[in-house]
């Protein structure tokens, strides 16, 4: 079971760092971002293969969302210089939160 939440947390790793060269690529026009966008997300994609075999697809897929729009809001805010709102912080630890239930749950449903 370890082995699929570290191919998990490799597959948000992977979708963060995708979505984090997407405005580097500049809509496309640079090739090397915009190639390495192009294999993180494959990546991500199939490490993600990988998981839905071990776990039910609305856990994996709950996961690897919520973890991604928390770090990518965290990243934007760090390299980006983007600011989010209280509100937006709240809401972004509340997805947390609920990523941690969801999964603190997970298999012991029959």
């Amino acid at each position: 079971m370890i082995k699929t939440y570290l191919f998990l947390t490799g597959a948000v790793f992977c979708e963060v760092a995708g979505t984090m060269l997407l405005p580097v690529s500049q809509n496309f026009t640079k090739l090397a971002p915009t190639a390495a966008l192009s294999f993180f997300y494959l990546c991500a994609f199939y490490l993600l293969t990988f998981v839905v075999n071990k776990l039910p697809i609305a856990i994996v897929y709950a996961t690897w969302s919520g973890l991604g729009i928390f770090t990518i809001a965290i990243m934007g805010y760090i390299f980006f210089k983007q600011t989010l709102a209280w509100q937006a912080v709240l809401g972004l630890f509340l997805i947390v939160l609920g990523v941690i239930l969801v999964n603190s749950f997970t298999g012991k449903v029959s």
